[in-house]
């Protein structure tokens, strides 16, 4: 079993709305995330939610996980979601909601490397490491001196790179943030993207 767990609680300030209930293609992209995961093997499905929670759409059969404290910033949201996950769930495939352009081939890729033995599988696109990202439960409890602020489990697997299996991913996607209108402008109409000039954020 490899969980999905997808970090939609952010307000989305340079947007100007909640980033989870902003549309591509006619769809919310806290949905197309939710799709991602699933088409990717990921089951059950987690979703953190924060600002905007209430005006969610439905959720394709994912749990909603509603976090207070979602204002601290990303690393809150990340221990939220990962302590949310049933006891028997041994890993969870990480994905945020403001990067439409990531693939199910990608979540696959980094479902098989943990299957070879990967305690984290990380994605990469032009050799930097992006999402979707795997965390193995025995990483969980390393992450909370780690997950502050907006920073997640970046830190920590920069001080254990022994731990990391990178998986290219660069010919079935890309880890570019929509941050602002424009942003999604750009990406209208949908063809899969570029990695060139992202900035992930894991």
């Amino acid at each position: 079993m490899t969980a999905g767990l997808l970090l939609a609680a952010g307000a989305g300030r340079r947007y100007g709305q909640p980033k989870a209930l902003v549309e591509l293609d006619g769809e919310p992209l806290v949905r197309r995330a939710i799709r991602l995961l699933g088409d990717g093997g990921c089951a059950p499905v987690h979703v953190v939610l924060g600002a905007g929670a209430d005006e969610m759409p439905d959720l394709l059969g994912a749990v909603p996980i509603r976090h207070d404290r979602w204002s601290d910033g990303l690393g809150s949201s990340l221990l939220r979601g990962l302590a949310s996950l049933p006891a028997d769930v041994p890993a969870a495939v990480v994905v945020l909601v403001d990067q439409p352009l990531l693939s199910p081939v990608a979540v696959r890729r980094v479902r098989t490397a943990y299957a070879d033995g990967a305690v984290v599988a990380v994605a990469t696109y032009a050799g930097r490491p992006g999402h979707p990202i795997l965390l193995t439960r025995r990483t969980w409890p390393l992450l909370s001196g780690y997950a502050l602020g907006d920073r997640g489990a970046r830190d920590l697997l920069r001080d254990r790179s022994d731990l990391v299996v990178e998986v290219p991913c660069d010919d079935v996607g890309s880890p570019v943030d929509v941050d602002t209108p424009a942003d999604l402008l750009r990406l209208r109409p949908f063809s899969g993207g570029s990695a060139s000039g992202a900035t992930p954020r894991w």
